[in-house]
């Protein structure tokens, strides 16, 4: 356990100098840890796995592959998002993996939210282990891991597809590497700006390693899963409209896995799903508060969802902080 302890001699990333040492610091260790071997890297194009690809494209170059698996899970644009950023403005060594079809049909039916994180997070293992075969000499694989996953896994409080877990036929065969694992969000963001990472990715909002498989809460089907894609989408429109981008510092929607009636305009009868908005703000993710939203705002989210969302007649807006609710549902 002593290695999954932030040292107490570690101070906290809070400028930007204290940012450039720890980069300094971290590319050595990167490059004694791999030398001149090659990594592979899970790169969802998130604030965690960025910093680290950047990190170890500085250490290592072109020994490092990233893969961006489109598991089906992900927020409207989004693979499409992380294709230009990273080939385009990063001309980093990517791989585009799509695995909608075999993500989702494997989650088919699975309800428990345990068991549909670690389904996510063995078969991201099995894609890379796959890539792997295909690459020469493959022996170490990067992971965005973070010190809350650290502490949220070792509580008992969830599990996390980038904290252990390797099935035993890869545990010898590949050696983690997780260069931002004693960083809080704060320090990874800061991390990032000094790398020269572009604002929209540095300032991305947090997202769950399992993606919307958690926002889709109870057994995840196409057709929910949509609800929340796009759901998720027209809230993040409309706080960008409303100059809240980079403001809340983290906004979603969940669509839970249940119905309740309503109607429609023409007095029809309906019978379809809520759409649940969370917006809260928190500096390490350890502890959160709900964000008091305008009521206009609401109001107008509220009847772009219910009339561009197909099969959402309701939506609600989470108050909880955390504790007692954690961010996510599940």
């Amino acid at each position: 356990m002593a290695d999954n302890r932030r040292p107490e001699t570690m101070e906290r990333i809070t400028t930007p100098a204290l940012a450039e040492a720890f980069i300094a610091e971290q590319i050595e260790a990167l490059r004694a840890q791999v030398g001149d071997g090659k990594v592979l890297l899970a790169l969802s194009g998130g604030v965690d796995s960025s910093v680290v690809a950047a990190l170890l494209i500085k250490a290592i170059g072109q020994n490092l592959t990233c893969v961006h698996v489109n598991h089906g899970l992900l927020r409207k644009g989004e693979p499409e998002q992380v294709i230009r950023v990273f080939q385009e403005e990063m001309n980093a060594n990517l791989i585009y993996i799509d695995a909608v079809d075999r993500f989702l049909d494997k989650l088919a039916g699975v309800s428990d939210p345990e068991t549909k994180r670690k389904i996510i997070g063995s078969e991201f293992i099995d894609v890379f282990a796959e890539e792997a075969r295909k690459l020469e000499d493959v022996r170490f694989l990067g992971q965005g891991t973070i010190y809350p996953d650290i502490l949220e896994s070792e509580a008992g409080v969830k599990a996390h597809h980038n904290v252990g877990g390797l099935p035993e036929d890869l545990k010898d065969r590949f050696e983690l590497v997780e260069p931002v694992k004693f960083l809080y969000k704060d320090e990874v963001r800061m991390v990032g700006k000094a790398l020269g990472l572009p604002a929209s990715m540095v300032d991305r909002q947090p997202f769950p390693g399992p993606g919307l498989g958690v926002r889709c809460t109870g057994a995840i089907t196409r057709d929910r899963l949509e609800a929340v894609r796009e759901s998720d989408a027209i809230v993040r429109e409309e706080f960008a409209a409303a100059g809240l981008a980079g403001k809340v510092w983290q906004y979603f929607t969940i669509v839970p896995d249940y119905k309740s009636t309503g109607i429609t305009a023409g007095g029809e009868r309906t019978f379809d799903w809520p759409v649940v908005i969370r917006a809260v703000n928190s500096v390490d993710a350890t502890a959160a508060t709900a964000e008091p939203l305008d009521w206009a705002l609401i109001n107008k989210i509220t009847d772009r969802i219910t009339h561009e969302v197909k099969g959402v007649n309701r939506v609600l807006y989470d108050v909880t902080p955390k504790p007692t609710g954690t961010i996510e549902w599940e």
